[in-house]
Formats: C-alpha cells, structure tokens, sequence
C-alpha cells in the first residue's frame, strides 16, 4: 500500500495504479493461498516473515481439546524447510523452490493460462484453479 501511496500524489492516478496493479494483486494473493499458506502449515513457520509458530499452531484457550488424545507426532508441524525461495518467472509465471531440512528440495509452479491457473509440483501437473475462484478467496480473507 505504501508504495501505491508514494508513487504518486494524485488520488485519481492512485486509483488508476491500483487498477493496473490488480493483476499483480491477484498473483500474490493466488501465492498467498496455494504457496505461502500451504508451506507454513506443513513447516510450522511462515516463510517470508521466518516467524514460528505458525498461525496454526498458535496456543489458545481451544473449546474443543483433543491434542491430549493423539500421537504428539500430529500436534506438530511435520516438515522442516531451510528454505523457500519465490521468483516471477514471467508476466504469468511464479515459482517457488523449497529445500527441505533432509536436503532434498521441491519446486513449485503457478502458470496462468487465461481465466485458470494451473499448478505444477517438479513439473507435475497438480490442479487448476479458475482466477475468479482465486479472487473470491482473496476478497473473503480480508
């Protein structure tokens, strides 16, 4: 936000930049949703903040208490990333490289392909997404 703000000083050229931005907007929310998201679960961290814990395994006073019932292995975050690794690699493509903690390392793929995106783990299709499904949940988080 900051940086629209400072771009320019005229409200309406900021409303301009934002409707060009919007693209952007929804590639890092489709980043937030089906990248980011997914890693901090599995790795109990946040990858662009190296904050711990993650959002999910935040302590509360929970309602329902059922972690006393079960393997301590399912109360945790079972993946351990070194690092995670983001980069455009065109006006339609992010990619996302992910080194695990035993050394092997995943790369994953988001490729926009008109209204869809399609999602790629080591160059192996895994879904497809519509962009106004993506949009939906990106104007549902906030």
């Amino acid at each position: 936000m900051k940086v629209n703000l400072s771009a320019v000083d005229n409200r309406y050229a900021r409303a301009g930049l934002y409707v060009l931005m919007s693209p952007v907007y929804g590639v890092a929310a489709t980043a937030d949703l089906f990248i980011f998201n997914t890693i901090e679960f599995w790795t109990g961290t946040n990858p662009i903040s190296g904050k711990s814990p993650a959002v999910a395994d935040t302590p509360m006073s929970a309602v329902i208490k059922i972690n006393q019932n079960l393997n301590k292995d399912l109360t945790t975050a079972p993946i351990k990333v070194s690092s995670a690794d983001v980069k455009q690699v065109n006006d339609k493509s992010l990619e996302m490289s992910v080194a695990y903690a035993d050394g092997t390392t995943q790369i994953l793929r988001g490729e926009k392909d008109g209204d869809m995106v399609n999602f790629y783990m080591n160059d192996e299709f895994i879904t497809t997404v519509s962009v106004e499904e993506l949009e939906q949940y990106a104007a549902n988080r906030v």
